[in-house]
């Protein structure tokens, strides 16, 4: 019996767990309604070939207690590729034991070696413990920033009333 947490990359096999996982951070943030994913479209847009997102598990015990979804980005003002964790997860019972702190330390070694000259996540402001637990580590909230986002609805939305603009495509 193993007694500390082995991490590894998912695979296409994974996505129930995935799913699961993703399901148990949507409860915790409490988004439950906005999770519409499903395994099969895990298994396509995760392990496509030319895919940009990739997912750890971690195992204690032999038992997923915890999972780190991440992609590669760019920046602009510093010339080379960037790290962004989209979201991590340790299952409630699991907290407390280093896995979250070991999650991160892996994903920091895979951003050096792609030589990412970035590697950021967003938190909930309301998530008192993962920014505590963000502070010990180092990190740094990126301040005078916000975060916007169009929805599904807002794109299509958008697009439709500046139908003018679309042309022939790229």
């Amino acid at each position: 019996m193993q007694n500390k947490l082995i991490i590894k990359r998912a695979q296409e096999s994974d996505t129930h767990i995935i799913l699961e996982f993703i399901k148990k951070l949507a409860e915790y943030e409490k988004l439950s309604n906005e999770v519409t994913a499903t395994t099969e479209q895990l298994r396509v847009t995760l392990f496509a070939e030319d895919s940009n997102t990739h997912c750890l598990i971690g195992y204690y015990n032999e038992r997923p207690v915890c999972f780190a979804l991440y992609f590669f980005n760019y920046s602009t003002f510093l010339g080379k590729r960037g790290m962004y964790l989209e979201d991590l997860f340790v299952l409630t019972e699991m907290r407390g034991k280093g896995f979250g702190k070991q999650m991160l330390i892996v994903l920091a070694q895979i951003a050096s070696e792609n030589d990412c000259g970035r590697f950021e996540w967003s938190v909930l402001d309301w998530n008192k413990p993962a920014i505590d637990f963000y502070d010990s580590l180092g990190a740094k909230p990126n301040s005078g920033w916000t975060v916007y986002r169009l929805d599904e609805k807002a794109i299509k939305k958008l697009l439709t009333e500046n139908k003018e603009i679309i042309k022939d495509g790229l």
